[in-house]
């Protein structure tokens, strides 16, 4: 085992094929800053220092795909462009707006957590991790992303992306060394640029996210390749891209028992209004979100009608086939389709509904 400690972290480099010492330390850093700067994706978040708009995107991108994200942002920010209006705001109507992105408990963090900022900072962040990581849905990651990116704090994260490039520079994944959780964050923060923390940190997730890849990494063009143990030890990646990735902050559907459910609902539009029906408060799956009625396999002793369209849908650990019937629903309420856009609907809902021409 590494003693990370004691070890420095020219020394932690070791297994690379020139083994760094304080100069070449410089450069690793430098040519990734480089490589950051001309390579990177043009982001919205990218754009900003303000530390509410870091937060938001980081709580948006905890396992959930940047493409996914993107609408979402903006909308949310015109919406909400900011703490005081996202602390005034009632929660069903964070929960309108968060629709199609899955994981409510984010949202609801975010708006427990603007709550208290207003009430306890005026309105303002916390300028350190340490800090950070008082308010609530906000952990290690996060708060470190946040200092780092608004405040300059020269402080490391450590997300999937982050460990998986750590992982094949140390080439861990070769020797069969492995680094504890705590080993891995102070490894970080030793390469860590403290000049420019918070892009130093951008970039390293962003190597793990278009270059250091799960499968198929792009060793080529990896402008940390000459450090890199893994790629002098065996040559290729392939060894790495047998192996599965690590957590990190796009959800992995293949990892673990996933399970398969069908079901039927309808889809009943009258003078300008649909037929919805709203979860229990109390549910442990999206509580208190707006959905179309579902129905048994038969309807007042009578077979379901042939479906008027078929969807996939994941939720979690559940793969769903979702039968939608134009049928007249007699559960529910009439919610006016102009102003669907208040109402939390679930993203099976917002999906359907769109295909529909509905919203």
């Amino acid at each position: 085992m590494l003693a990370a400690r004691s070890i420095p972290v020219e020394t932690r480099l070791a297994a690379s094929p020139v083994p760094p010492t304080g100069k070449t330390l410089a450069a690793f850093r430098r040519a990734l800053l480089r490589w950051y700067d001309q390579h990177r994706r043009d982001l919205p978040w990218r754009e900003t220092r303000d530390p509410y708009r870091i937060w938001l995107s980081e709580i948006m991108l905890q396992q959930t795909r940047v493409a996914a994200v993107l609408d979402h942002y903006r909308i949310f920010l015109k919406r909400f462009p900011n703490v005081q209006t996202l602390a005034a705001a009632t929660e069903d109507a964070i929960l309108a707006t968060w629709s199609g992105l899955g994981y409510y408990r984010r949202a609801r963090s975010l708006h427990q957590c603007a709550r208290e900022l207003v009430r306890e900072h005026r309105g303002g962040f916390p300028q350190t991790a340490e800090a950070l990581q008082s308010l609530p849905g906000i952990g290690r990651y996060t708060a470190a992303a946040i200092a780092s990116i608004a405040f300059a704090e020269p402080v490391a994260v450590v997300d999937g992306n982050v460990e998986r490039v750590l992982q094949r520079l140390t080439g861990i994944e070769v020797t069969g060394i492995n680094l504890t959780t705590s080993q891995t964050w102070q490894y970080s923060q030793a390469l860590l640029a403290s000049s420019r923390p918070g892009d130093f940190n951008q970039a390293m997730m962003e190597l793990g996210a278009t270059v250091c890849l799960p499968r198929q990494p792009r060793c080529p063009t990896c402008p940390l390749q000459k450090w890199c143990a893994s790629q002098s030890a065996s040559g290729t990646m392939t060894t790495m891209e047998r192996r599965a990735s690590p957590p990190g902050r796009t959800l992995t559907r293949n990892q673990g028992r996933r399970f398969r459910k069908e079901i039927s609902c309808l889809l009943y539009r009258r003078n300008g209004q649909i037929r919805l029906v709203q979860r229990s408060r109390k549910s442990p799956l999206m509580p208190g979100m707006w959905e179309l009625p579902q129905l048994s396999q038969k309807l007042n002793g009578m077979p379901v009608s042939v479906p008027w369209r078929t969807f996939r849908h994941s939720i979690t650990v559940t793969d769903y086939t979702v039968h939608v019937h134009k049928t007249p629903a007699a559960k529910g309420k009439w919610i006016p389709v102009a102003g669907i856009s208040h109402f939390p609907i679930t993203g099976l809902t917002r999906k359907i509904l769109k295909t529909a021409g509905v919203i």
